[in-house]
């Protein structure tokens, strides 16, 4: 049997690869291109513009208001664990091939790593306030949203690391390979309850007493992320084939 053509590559890895949104392969990294163009391909850069307004707004609030030892931490490391989390899911999103699949989750996991910490330590500093002066732990919606969130992450990190890392846990590389496409199911409705939770953060009382955060602007931001993101899925990855790229694959096969 002969191998299959160049031609014949192209048209089938645009197939295999069609996004939740636009033209097959319009989220696909090419097997030559830098990894890092993936954080920027087709409607990634609107995911980084929502991931930068996000950031500045919640900076700039920051840094023009007088700073609190353990509670301006908080906000500051939150945005930016959330900014590093957008960059794990953008880098991994369009890889297609063994090679860029590979490298790919390596910088995801070396960007989620990054986030857990920040998240971490953002956790750990507002705790310690709540525990050196007294105050309730869950005193609005944006306290019990952190605790889910901050749960639900820790869960999908560890599953994510033992997929990865240690496959044998699921009986096998094999096993471990066709639980990929629930930790992508969880990671996107994930990042929905992150930005749900940051949103939050503008009703607390210290975001309306002292920054002034506006809901709205951090809705933008959202929209942008989630507008940037959710069209690059790649449909195969979630275990879906739309009718049409199933016949074009069998014909093709």
């Amino acid at each position: 049997m002969s191998s299959p053509t160049a031609s014949e590559h192209e048209n089938h890895a645009p197939t295999e690869t069609e996004p939740l949104l636009g033209r097959p392969g319009d989220a696909l990294q090419k097997p030559d291109a830098p990894l890092i163009h993936n954080l920027w391909l087709g409607t990634g850069w609107i995911a980084q513009v929502g991931g930068l307004l996000l950031l500045g707004v919640v900076w700039a609030a920051v840094f023009t208001h007088p700073l609190l030892p353990l509670v301006s931490p908080h906000p500051l490391l939150q945005s930016f664990g959330i900014f590093m989390l957008l960059q794990a899911i953008l880098v991994l999103q369009p890889t297609y091939t063994p090679e860029t699949k590979l490298h790919g989750q390596r910088a995801h996991a070396s960007f989620h790593l990054f986030s857990f910490l920040l998240f971490a330590a953002g956790i750990t500093i507002i705790e310690v306030n709540k525990g050196t002066n007294s105050m309730a732990h869950f005193h609005s919606v944006h306290a019990y949203l952190g605790v889910i969130t901050g749960a639900v992450l820790l869960v999908q990190y560890i599953f994510g690391f033992l997929m990865w890392g240690v496959p044998g846990v699921f009986g096998g590389v094999e096993k471990a390979k066709a639980l990929w496409k629930y930790h992508r199911y969880s990671g996107y409705l994930l990042l929905v309850l992150v930005l749900a939770t940051v949103t939050s953060a503008t009703k607390t009382d210290y975001s309306k007493g002292v920054l002034d955060i506006k809901t709205w602007s951090v809705l933008i931001a959202d929209a942008l992320i989630l507008i940037g993101v959710l069209p690059r899925i790649q449909l195969a990855k979630l275990g879906i084939q739309r009718p049409a790229a199933t016949a074009t694959t069998a014909l093709q096969g």
